[in-house]
């Protein structure tokens, strides 16, 4: 009797959970709340910004799936969530695409800010930051017994992938709030081409390239919105795939350019454009090949605040080889890498034997005495010649001083 007695117990609870949470995957010793912190999920990604709400908790406070919209724009059925009841517990979840990002009301600023960057010197930081906020609708009366729920978020893309900048703000009453962090730079891609059609990628011979051959290069965005253009900042070659090697020889460095290199787009649309002509490392003089690797460090910008991050000209003091080994471009940050791009060393190889000072003095005896017999030959030829002339060979005027 008494086990029968639990068994109507528990089964009277479980109808009390169904009738309470309508079906939903919800379990009211957990869920019987309002919304906390914990109860949004954000994740920043290169084309969506995905938001997951557990559900349970606006179940509890009264509401419906359909009471919950982006930036309280409840009568436009695009800005509201759909429901996952395939999960435990069940979801509400948004999905905002970065190329409409404002027709819910969704906002996106970039500030700008002075500071270091990776290779250690003061530049202008840009952040772009897309937030908003899910709400339920105010009622119509002049008071409410139901509280009002509100989940803020936002998703911060640093714009140049160089630094990593993670914020979190704590919520208060029903208000929940959560920030994350997104990258851009997956959509990034360093390329190597044969000509400046940038048509077909570069091919590197079994034997390397010829020196001096001209190489072209590209910083490429793809998948990208495209309000976002590229703007490359720093690219410079090592030795090695380690973008942080002591030893790198740079291409372009704000102002100052190698003479060989020519930048032919920066900054003006979702590709940065420039050659050079390939070298070798002088490290490698014993070696029949050379290797070099290209970095780039890039930037992403908007098209109006381009023209304001590109460098100055005119005054700022060069740059030497030595203050760019100090500097460390790449340090806990991705940098674009391409390469290996293999160069013909001009290293021979020729055929040797041996010499020791006995026979290095033997053969310039040789080379003496053969110059001083040759030279004692011709002078005897000269005075056998003189010996055998007769006297009315001699020309000149008669002189009667000396008859």
């Amino acid at each position: 009797m008494e086990h029968i007695f639990l068994v109507l117990l528990l089964f009277g609870k479980v109808l009390s959970v169904k009738a309470q949470f309508n079906g939903y995957n919800c379990d009211g010793n957990f869920h019987s709340r309002i919304p906390v912190e914990r109860d949004i999920s954000v994740y920043c990604g290169v084309q969506t910004i995905t938001l997951k709400i557990n559900f349970c908790p606006v179940l509890f406070s009264g509401y419906t799936d359909t009471d919950l919209a982006l930036n309280g724009r409840h009568g436009d059925a695009h800005c509201r969530g759909f429901i996952n009841n395939n999960t435990f517990p069940t979801l509400v979840i948004f999905s905002i695409s970065l190329a409409s990002l404002e027709s819910c009301g969704n906002a996106l600023t970039v500030s700008t800010a002075h500071g270091p960057n990776a290779y250690g010197n003061l530049s202008l930081v840009q952040i772009g930051s897309i937030s908003g906020y899910i709400d339920t609708p105010d009622p119509s009366t002049v008071i409410s017994y139901l509280p009002g729920l509100q989940y803020k978020f936002s998703c911060s893309y640093p714009l140049e992938y160089l630094v990593n900048n993670t914020q979190l703000a704590s919520s208060a009453a029903a208000i929940s709030v959560k920030e994350s962090n997104g990258t851009f730079v997956s959509t990034l891609n360093l390329l190597l081409y044969n000509d400046s059609s940038y048509v077909q990628q570069l091919a590197i011979p079994m034997a390397g390239l010829t020196l001096k051959t001209r190489v072209f290069a590209a910083v490429k965005a793809t998948n990208l919105d495209r309000r976002w253009h590229v703007l490359m900042d720093y690219c410079y070659t090592t030795p090695s795939g380690n973008p942080n090697d002591d030893l790198r020889y740079d291409l372009f460095f704000s102002c100052d350019k190698d003479p060989q290199t020519a930048i032919l787009e920066n900054g003006k649309s979702q590709m940065g454009r420039f050659s050079f002509e390939v070298f070798r490392f002088v490290k490698h003089k014993n070696q029949k090949m050379s290797t070099v690797f290209l970095h780039c460090v890039t930037k992403l910008c908007r098209s109006d605040d381009c023209p304001m991050l590109m460098p100055i000209c005119g005054s700022r003091k060069k740059r030497d080889l030595s203050e760019g080994k100090d500097s460390n471009p790449a340090s806990g940050n991705a940098v674009l890498t391409a390469g290996p791009i293999i160069t013909r060393s001009g290293h021979l190889k020729t055929s040797t034997f041996p010499v020791n000072s006995v026979t290095s003095a033997l053969i310039s005896g040789v080379v003496i005495l053969g110059v001083m017999s040759a030279c004692l030959f011709i002078l005897s030829l000269t005075l056998l010649r003189r010996k055998s002339l007769p006297p009315s060979s001699l020309s000149g005027a008669h002189n009667p001083v000396f008859s």
